[in-house]
């Protein structure tokens, strides 16, 4: 089976996102985002160039979680596509690209943050395949395992460096 690809980009939030909401009621993310560039010489070495500024959004219950978690400077990386579009303003035609992002992440070479591992429950819904529940761990390490009935707490959070990644 071949290997689907999306367009991507990466670069740091210039501007303070916005959460607003379309006509139908759908969470629309926006962010002016900047792409440093760089110019390879000869000898190996690197000229940085002129910053190009770009418009980033992003549609429903993802854009509310971008919301939550990116900050004016926060350098990223989306996968999605560009959307081409034009509209009257004052008889006249304008037209302008806008970079629709599907998933949406901070540049863990550019950024140190911490990842919560914790799992996220439903109400009534079944442990996966694989996963024992509770009960059964407890029966078989003889230790008593707690279920998490809320959210985790801060310390359930493992520095990514910890993690050697």
């Amino acid at each position: 089976m071949a290997i689907r690809t999306q367009e991507s980009l990466s670069g740091f939030i210039a501007s303070d996102p916005q959460l607003s909401f379309t006509s139908k009621g759908d969470a629309k993310f926006y962010a002016r985002v900047g792409r440093e560039h760089y110019v390879r010489h000869d000898d190996g070495s690197f000229t940085q160039d002129e910053t190009s500024f770009h418009d980033l959004v992003m549609y429903r219950r993802s854009a509310e979680r971008a919301y939550e978690q990116f900050a004016k400077a926060d350098s990223f990386i989306a996968e999605g596509y560009i959307h081409p579009y034009s509209y009257e303003k004052d008889g006249q035609t304008v037209t302008g690209e806008e970079f629709v992002a599907k998933r949406l992440g901070h540049d863990v070479a550019r950024t140190i943050y911490t990842v919560d591992r914790t799992r996220r429950q439903a109400a009534g819904v079944e442990p996966a395949a694989g996963i024992a529940p509770a009960a059964s761990v407890e029966q078989a390490t003889g230790q008593s395992v707690a279920e998490p009935i809320g959210p985790p707490p801060a310390a359930a959070s493992t520095p990514v460096a910890a993690l050697g990644l």
